[in-house]
């Protein structure tokens, strides 16, 4: 019987986590058992005790879960950080989003704007920040499509048979979601670059596995996966 990795992770390493998986699959005969969500529901589900044997969230946060001793502070390791990004659907004209004033005129001529949970994803949390700074938020009103999570915004961003839509995530999940283009980085001084970070869970079934597949995904030589899904 295989072994099985266990994975719980933000949504932002779901592209990565599976451009690992062959090279865990490989150099261990173990299968990756991924569960991808928000930050804010991932800290509430860890909390609650979900079983992993890796954990991939912010660093503070990791650091939070080191000092009540549910993961290995020692393991923690960054991968990289990400950038909350526009998207449109593939084939459809990708407007110019360079300066906070074309951001504006973008999301305001929008039919629809395609974002993940704005109460617990990081994404959604910030986008409804940038759109409330740039005056627009009220006004957008039912053209808001709001989504549990970034993968499954942008699925329905790719599914949609609107023109003229828009869509906000972490780039990573822009970039693993078929049928969505990623536009660019939101333009300064609305930017957002979140850092993720990995650690090895305590609770590790198998702390040997758990640690070559932190490894995979933090070291040198898996900079060019991390590069192709969108970490800097």
């Amino acid at each position: 019987m295989n072994r099985v990795l266990r994975l719980l992770t933000a949504g932002a390493a779901q592209g990565l986590a599976s451009g690992v998986a062959p090279r865990l699959r490989a150099a261990t005969r173990a299968e990756l058992h991924g569960t991808f969500m928000p930050v804010g529901a991932l800290r509430e589900r860890f909390l609650a005790g979900e079983a992993c044997d890796v954990i991939v969230t912010t660093p503070a946060m990791l650091e939070e879960f080191a000092r009540d001793g549910s993961v290995e502070g020692a393991t923690i390791a960054t991968i990289g950080r990400v950038h909350t990004a526009i998207a449109v659907r593939r084939g459809d004209r990708a407007p110019a989003i360079d300066t906070p004033e074309r951001l504006g005129a973008a999301v305001s001529s929008a039919r629809r704007i395609f974002l993940p949970d704005p109460q617990r994803a990081t994404a959604g949390i910030h986008f409804v920040k940038v759109l409330r700074a740039l005056g627009f938020y009220e006004a957008l009103g039912a053209r808001l499509s709001e989504h549990p999570n970034g993968a499954a915004a942008m699925a329905a961003l790719a599914s949609t048979a609107d023109t003229d839509c828009l869509g906000c995530t972490q780039a990573t999940e822009i970039l693993a979601t078929p049928g969505v283009t990623l536009v660019g980085a939101l333009p300064a001084p609305l930017d957002l670059a979140t850092v993720y970070a990995a650690a090895v869970c305590t609770s590790a079934r198998d702390p040997d596995l758990a640690r070559r597949f932190l490894a995979l995904l933090s070291s040198p030589e898996g900079s060019e996966l991390r590069r192709a899904a969108g970490f800097e």
